[in-house]
C-alpha cells in the first residue's frame, strides 16, 4: 500500500500560493519541502566546493581493479584491452550523473528511491540483498595483506608464510574501520583519505612513469584505450607457417620464437585442461590479441575468441571505473557533501565529534519557480564538471599509470609468466620487477620495491575501507527511510545508531568470510568473484535508476534522450558481460550437476 500523502510544509520554509511540488504516489512517506539553496560560483576561489563527491569516487574505486586486475592484463596484452576500460568509464559517467540528478532533487540517495518502488520495500530490500552478496568477500584487505607481508620479510611471501599473511589480514579488517569513527561527517573523513590517496598513488606513477617508461609503452597503454574490439584469440604467432617471426606477425609472448597454436583440451568452463607442448617451454602456445571487427580467422570468418579468459576481462570491466553498487554511493555523496537540496536533508554523522549533524528520513523537494530552475542549472554545473573533468579523467589515470608500471617492471620479476607462482603475486608483482630490474643500481631497486610497496598498500587498505563504509552507508540509508517502526520511532540525529551497528555486525562477517576464502579459496579468486557478481549489480540497478528519474522527478528535471541512451548502454554492457560469465563459468557447471 502506498504511504505518500502531502507533507506539512516543514518550518521556515517559504511556500507561496502557486509554488506546486511534484510529489509523486510511491511507496514511502511523501518528500518534504525546501528552498534550493544557491550554488556558489564553480572556480579556484571555490576550490573546497569544487573537490566533492567525485573525487571521494575515483579515490574509492582506485583499487582492486586497477592496481591488481588492470597491471595484470596489462602485462599480458600490452594496452590492447584497455578499451574496456574506457567503455566501462563512459557508462559508468552516466550512471553517476543520473545518481546525482536524484541526489540533488530531493537530497535522497538512490537506495531510498529503490524502496519508492512497488511493490515496496521488503521486496527490494530482498532483491538488494542478493546484489550486494560481493560485497561479503574481503578480497582487497586479505590481498593488502600479502604486501604488507612483503615489506615485513623483503621478499614475496611464499606458500610457508601463509599463517603470517592470514593474521595480517584478520588485522586489517579490524583496522582499516578506524578513521570512519572520526571526522564529524563520515563524508569529510572520506574525503580527506580519498585525495591524499589520489595525490600519492597517482604521483608516485607519473613520476617513475615520466623517469623510466619509454614513449613507445606511454603509447601503446594509452593508445589501448582506442582500439575498440581487441579480444584475446586464439592465433598463431607464426601465421604463414614458415617457422619464422616476419615482418607483420606479433611474438604476443615475447620468447623470441614464432609460436604455432598447440593442440589443446579445454575443461568444462572453458578453460586449458591440458596440450601438448611442441616446443617444450612448459606454456601453452596459441593466445594472441585480435580484433573483432578487422581482423579474420582461421577460416576467414571471425577471429576465434578465447573464452577461457572472459571471467578476467569480465573482472577488469568490472572493476574498471567504479563497478557493482559502489557506484550509488555517489548520490549519498551529493547529499553529504551539502549539494542541492542535500544541505536540506542532512548526513550520516560519525561517532566522535558530529553530534549536531542530522538526518532526514525523507528528503526534501523544492518548487520549479523560474529562480529555482536557474539554480538547478548551478547545481547541474557541479555534477557534470565533477563527472566529466574529475571523476572521468581520474579513473582513466586511475587505470592507465599502473598498468603503465606493470608493463615496464612486471617482466623482470622471477614470478612474471611463471605458471606456478602464488596466487597473490599480482599484488607484488611491479614491485618485484623494480627488485630485480637490471637497468637500475641495487639502491634504487631497493627504494623502488619499498616505495611499490607502500603505494600498493595506499591502493588496497582505503578501498577496502570505502567498502566497509559503502555497505555501511547503503543500508543504513535503506533502514533509515524503508522500515517504518524505524522512521516512527528514532529521531533525526540517532542515524549513526543504525550506521555504526551495520558497521560493527559487517566487519564481524568479514572475518568470517576472510576465514573461509582463505582457508578454501585464494586471494585472486575473490577478487574475481567480486567483480563479476558487482557487473550484475551495476547493470541491473542502472536501469532502475532510470526508471526512477523518469517517474519521480518533475518532467523538465528528468533524463534528455542521450542520458537515457547512455545509462541504457551502462546497463546492457555490464549485463551482457555478466551474462557471458555466467554462459561459460557457471552454466557448464550446474548443468554438470544433473547428468
Amino acid at each position: 500500500m502506498s504511504e505518500s500523502k502531502p507533507a506539512a510544509p516543514d518550518p521556515g520554509v517559504s511556500v507561496t500560493e502557486g509554488e506546486e511540488r511534484f510529489r509523486p504516489d510511491t511507496c514511502l512517506p511523501s518528500w518534504g519541502d525546501a528552498d534550493l539553496p544557491e550554488p556558489k560560483r564553480l572556480g579556484l576561489k571555490n576550490l573546497a566546493g569544487f573537490i566533492g563527491p567525485g573525487i571521494v569516487m575515483c579515490g574509492v574505486q582506485l583499487a582492486g581493479g586497477e592496481w591488481l586486475l588492470g597491471a595484470e592484463i596489462t602485462a599480458k596484452y600490452g594496452g590492447g584491452l584497455m578499451w574496456i576500460a574506457a567503455v566501462a568509464i563512459i557508462g559508468q559517467i552516466f550512471y553517476n550523473i543520473e545518481c546525482g540528478r536524484y541526489a540533488l532533487y530531493c537530497g535522497e540517495p538512490v537506495f531510498t528511491g529503490f524502496m519508492r518502488a512497488r511493490p515496496g520495500p521488503t521486496f527490494w530490500i530482498g532483491v538488494l540483498i542478493l546484489l550486494s552478496v560481493g560485497a561479503f568477500i574481503p578480497a582487497l584487505s586479505t590481498t593488502a595483506a600479502t604486501v604488507i607481508a612483503a615489506l615485513y620479510l623483503d621478499r614475496p611471501p611464499g606458500p610457508e608464510d601463509r599463517v603470517l599473511v592470514n593474521t595480517l589480514g584478520y588485522l586489517l579488517l579490524g583496522g582499516v574501520t578506524l578513521p570512519i569513527l572520526v571526522g564529524g561527517k563520515i563524508y569529510n573523513t572520506m574525503q580527506w583519505v580519498m585525495t591524499t590517496k589520489i595525490v600519492v598513488v597517482l604521483g608516485f606513477c607519473v613520476v617513475i612513469g615520466l623517469a623510466c617508461v619509454s614513449a613507445e609503452k606511454w603509447a601503446n597503454v594509452f593508445g589501448g584505450f582506442f582500439k575498440i574490439g581487441n579480444v584475446p584469440v586464439v592465433a598463431a604467432e607464426d601465421s604463414n607457417g614458415n617457422g619464422k617471426l616476419d615482418q607483420g606477425e606479433t611474438d604476443f609472448d615475447g620468447d623470441g620464437h614464432a609460436d604455432v597454436v598447440e593442440p589443446y583440451q579445454l575443461d568444462a568452463e572453458g578453460n586449458i585442461e591440458s596440450f601438448e607442448d611442441l616446443d617444450k617451454d612448459g606454456h601453452w602456445d596459441g593466445e594472441s590479441i585480435g580484433n573483432l571487427f578487422f581482423d579474420e580467422g582461421p577460416d576467414g570468418g571471425w577471429p576465434l575468441i578465447f573464452l577461457g579468459q572472459i571471467a578476467l576481462l569480465g573482472a577488469f570491466a568490472g572493476y574498471a571505473g567504479g563497478g557493482g553498487l559502489g557506484n550509488s554511493t555517489y548520490s549519498n555523496y551529493v547529499r553529504d557533501k551539502g549539494w542541492g537540496v542535500g544541505s536540506q536533508v542532512g548526513a550520516i554523522p560519525s561517532a566522535i565529534g558530529g553530534r549536531d549533524i542530522t538526518l532526514s528520513h525523507v528528503g526534501k523537494v523544492f518548487a520549479l519557480t523560474p529562480e529555482n530552475m536557474e539554480r538547478w542549472k548551478g547545481w547541474w554545473k557541479y555534477i557534470i564538471t565533477d563527472q566529466v573533468l574529475i571523476w572521468g579523467p581520474g579513473c582513466v589515470m586511475g587505470m592507465a599509470l599502473p598498468a603503465l608500471l606493470s608493463i615496464e617492471f612486471a617482466e623482470h620479476s622471477p614470478m612474471f609468466g611463471d605458471p606456478d607462482r602464488p596466487d597473490y603475486a599480482q599484488a607484488i608483482i611491479t614491485a618485484d620487477g623494480m627488485r630485480h630490474d637490471p637497468s637500475l643500481s641495487a639502491r634504487w631497486q631497493q627504494l623502488l620495491w619499498i616505495g611499490a610497496l607502500l603505494v600498493g598498500l595506499l591502493v588496497l587498505l582505503p578501498s577496502q575501507m570505502s567498502i566497509i563504509e559503502h555497505f555501511s552507508r547503503r543500508w543504513t540509508d535503506v533502514i533509515w527511510s524503508g522500515i517504518r517502526r524505524v522512521r516512527e520511532t528514532m529521531q533525526p540525529h540517532e542515524v549513526r545508531k543504525i550506521y555504526y551497528s551495520i558497521l560493527f555486525l559487517y566487519v564481524g562477517w568479514t572475518f568470517l568470510g576472510a576465514f573461509l576464502f582463505q582457508t578454501f579459496g585464494q586471494p585472486k579468486l575473490m577478487v574475481l568473484v567480486v567483480a563479476n557478481l558487482n557487473n550484475i549489480g551495476l547493470g541491473f540497478t542502472a536501469f532502475f535508476v532510470l526508471r526512477n528519474n523518469l517517474v519521480y522527478l518533475p518532467p523538465a528535471l528528468r533524463p534528455g534522450w542521450l542520458a537515457r541512451i547512455g545509462i541504457s548502454f551502462c546497463g546492457i554492457f555490464y549485463l551482457g558481460f555478466a551474462g557471458l560469465v555466467f554462459y561459460q563459468k557457471q552454466l557448464p557447471l550446474l548443468l554438470g550437476l544433473f547428468k
